[in-house]
Order: structure tokens, then C-alpha cells, then sequence
């Protein structure tokens, strides 16, 4: 029996270990206000709890990705007051942060345009794949604004030179220029061919590893090598080489065999292939 959709402006599945958070509002070219990044929220979070989601797509129905910002919600930002509008600031702030933090890989597939805060959404997710019609732009000086709750992700995607221009001109850039500038990482029409062999990738690799390796990058963010890195790798290589996973997995190989995990989701593919 169909289950009914609890959001009323994403959708959400689950496949083979694959998750999908799906941007629902076409006629809003999927523009958001506080009741999607509140379902945005609720979906990422109870993905990076569901141990059956290995790692997570995020994509948009209609002919862009998202306009950024919905006309209506800026409206009722006006009229609030600075605790109203830092409450509404911080929800913002919040999925990205979750979806930064999100323990699985993530892929970013961009359809057409991806405004303001839309940018944040895709500079937060792992890998980014966009089609030929994609366009970027950092709109909010143009409103008097700033891209202040995306910039962190942003301009370490972008780098802090890039960034200022594209945040000073508000300037529309193509999907060739965003590859340029880190935003995405490869352009094709066909996405979900070109997301393909990073799922089947994922699909291969340790799941705890993965998770480690996202925490252990975010860590070195701010480029310093010093002591505390160096006790901090170190120890980090040595937790994991005496976890239950990396024993298998280095046992795997040099015994000559798929490591456990690897089996485990290959029959929980053919369990799911069975049940259709």
C-alpha cells in the first residue's frame, strides 16, 4: 500500500540504499520559505538516521533547482522584528549545517537555475553534478542583502577571491564557470547516468570509513598543520585501523574476498529487487 507523503513541498524515497530528497514546488521554480527548510530539516535528519539510506541525492523536480528565497517569505522577513528574523536566520543556518554534517556522501544533481541560497544547498553536498541549462548566482546585494547563513560553504567551495566577486556583482554564471570555481564538479545532461558510477563507488565502500573520512576533512578546514593535527590524524588512522570495520576490511583484503559490508548490500539490493 502507496504511503502517503507527509511533506507538502519535498519528497523523499529510498532505494537500494539510496536515498532521494527531491525539491516538490516546480510552480515556485522550488523557491523556499520556513515550511520546506523545516521538511528539508526533518527529511536529512531522519536520512542520516535510517541505517537502510548508505548515501544521499539531493534534486529538483521542474525546470530549475531553486530560485533561492520565496517572494512571500522575504515579504514576512521584512516585516519582522531582529529576533523574529534571527530565529528565522538560525533555521536556515540549520540545514546547512545538517546537511554539511551529513554522516553518507552526498550528490548534488542541479537542473537549470540555482539562486542564493539554493548555492548553499549544492556547496554543501559532497559531489555536484549539473546539466548544460544550469546558471548560479549570488543575488542578495541586489536586494540589499547578503548571502551571510550560505557564505561559510560557499567560499570554502569557491575560495574567499571568487567568492567576493560573485557576492559583490551579483552576476549570473554558467554551469562551465561554476566547474571552474569548485561550485560543481563535472556538467551532463544525462544526471542521473553521471551520478551513477559515484552511487556504485559508494556502494563499494566502507560506510564507517566514508563517515570518518567526511568528519576527518572537515577538521582540517582551516589549513593549519601543526601538532594537534599531526596527534589528531594520527590517532584517527589508528581508531579505525582496530574498529570492526577496518579489521574487516583489511582482512578482506588480503584474504582475497569482498568485505562484509560489500555483501550486505549487495543482498539487500536483491532483497529489494525480489519485493518489486
Amino acid at each position: 500500500m502507496a504511503v502517503a507523503n507527509p511533506y507538502q513541498y519535498i519528497q523523499c524515497q529510498l532505494s537500494q540504499g539510496v536515498g532521494e530528497l527531491i525539491l516538490d514546488r516546480a510552480e515556485k521554480h522550488n523557491a523556499f520559505d520556513e515550511v520546506m527548510i523545516n521538511e528539508m530539516i526533518t527529511a536529512i535528519e531522519s536520512f542520516a538516521n535510517n541505517d537502510q539510506c548508505q548515501q544521499l541525492i539531493l534534486r529538483a523536480n521542474g525546470k530549475n533547482f531553486s530560485a533561492g528565497a520565496d517572494l512571500n517569505w522575504m515579504r514576512k522577513q521584512a516585516k519582522m522584528d531582529f529576533e523574529q528574523n534571527l530565529s528565522d536566520a538560525n533555521e536556515l543556518a540549520k540545514l546547512m549545517h545538517v546537511l554539511d554534517k551529513f554522516p553518507k556522501p552526498t550528490i548534488a544533481l542541479v537542473n537549470g537555475a540555482a539562486f542564493g541560497g539554493a548555492l548553499g544547498l549544492i556547496c554543501c553536498c559532497d559531489i555536484a553534478i549539473a546539466n548544460t541549462r544550469a546558471s548560479f548566482c549570488l543575488s542578495e546585494v541586489k536586494l540589499g542583502l547578503i548571502p551571510a547563513v550560505i557564505s561559510p560553504y560557499v567560499v570554502r567551495a569557491m575560495g574567499n577571491r571568487q567568492a567576493r566577486r560573485y557576492m559583490l556583482t551579483a552576476e549570473r554564471f554558467s554551469a562551465e564557470v561554476a566547474v571552474t570555481h569548485q561550485v560543481i564538479h563535472e556538467i551532463n545532461d544525462d544526471l542521473d547516468a553521471a551520478a551513477q558510477p559515484f552511487i556504485d563507488v559508494f556502494n563499494g565502500n566502507s560506510p564507517q570509513g566514508m563517515a570518518w573520512v567526511k568528519t576527518l576533512v572537515s577538521s582540517l578546514e582551516n589549513g593549519v598543520i601543526d601538532d594537534n593535527t599531526l596527534a589528531y590524524t594520527s590517532e584517527q588512522i589508528a581508531r579505525i585501523r582496530v574498529s570492526d570495520e577496518g579489521q574487516e576490511g583489511l582482512n578482506a583484503f588480503f584474504e582475497k574476498r569482498s568485505p562484509a559490508w560489500t555483501t550486505k548490500q549487495q543482498n539487500a539490493k536483491s532483497d529489494a529487487q525480489g519485493a518489486q
